[in-house]
């Protein structure tokens, strides 16, 4: 059986390998479309073992809202070429897709490998995978697609002022919602690093035991004003606090994903 440009141009489609390759697969599988998938797929998996202790430096983060849904993934890869083309911007969508269908990490991470390693030649590993629920969701993707958010809250709540704080979070990068949710392990690693700070400092280490206790929990109430979203001074108005721009009732929690 003559192979035709037609059947090669089949096989490009429906692997994404250039041409040659597929026309080489072809001929090793006596012309047979689905034996030749077959011999690309066995050609990737070797080429996948050398290449499964290279670095994967890079990924895209994507999320879908679907009512009160959010979905959220990002695939490593090993160069932002790869991650900058549409191909890999449609394997994201698809691994959303499997994670809407209630797909497993493990299932989704097979989906990748066969259908599109075969294809992009690189290291690919899924990283985030994960639906998060509530009531009301907003979310928000950095241009560069390597920063994003999501904050969930009640129905009562201001939407434009929850996409505010939501912009405010991508800015000020908290680690808590409130105070109360910082752990002792927190603050206690803290104190230790204030603690070595002034001793090390000519200007503070003279000082008595009870004046730089004083000093220690000032900063510390500091720090965890810093480090909490509700406490910390609203970006848009540094004059006011996050909590007194927006009810702290209706924050729920919040999520932020990043490179």
């Amino acid at each position: 059986m003559e192979i035709t440009a037609s059947l090669v141009k089949e096989l490009r489609e429906r692997t994404g390998i250039w041409m040659m390759e597929c026309k080489k697969a072809l001929i090793a599988s006596n012309w047979d479309i689905e034996l030749a998938i077959e011999e690309l797929r066995k050609k990737w998996l070797a080429k996948a073992a050398s290449k499964a202790g290279r670095d994967t430096m890079e990924w895209w983060i994507k999320i879908e809202v679907e009512w009160n849904k959010a979905y959220l993934v990002s695939v490593l890869c090993e160069t932002d070429f790869l991650a900058n083309t549409d191909r890999y911007k449609d394997m994201l969508s698809s691994v959303i897709d499997a994670l809407k269908s209630w797909k497993t990490k493990e299932e989704a991470q097979e989906m990748i490998n066969r259908e599109y390693s075969l294809e992009m030649w690189e290291n690919l590993q899924l990283r985030d995978f994960e639906i998060i629920e509530w009531e009301k969701i907003a979310f928000y993707v950095h241009s560069n697609n390597k920063l994003a958010w999501i904050v969930v809250w009640t129905s009562s709540a201001d939407e434009e002022k929850l996409r505010q704080v939501a912009m405010h979070v991508t800015a000020a990068n908290p680690e808590f919602l409130s105070t109360d949710d910082i752990t002792e392990e927190v603050i206690e690693k803290e104190k230790s690093i204030q603690l070595d700070m002034m001793k090390n400092d000519p200007k503070m280490a003279w000082k008595p035991d009870d004046v730089l206790a004083k000093i220690i929990d000032w900063k510390i109430e500091k720090f965890k004003s810093e480090i909490s979203l509700l406490e910390q001074a609203f970006v848009v108005n540094p004059d006011i606090k996050v909590k007194d721009f927006i009810w702290e009732d209706n924050i729920v929690a919040f999520y932020r994903k990043s490179i």
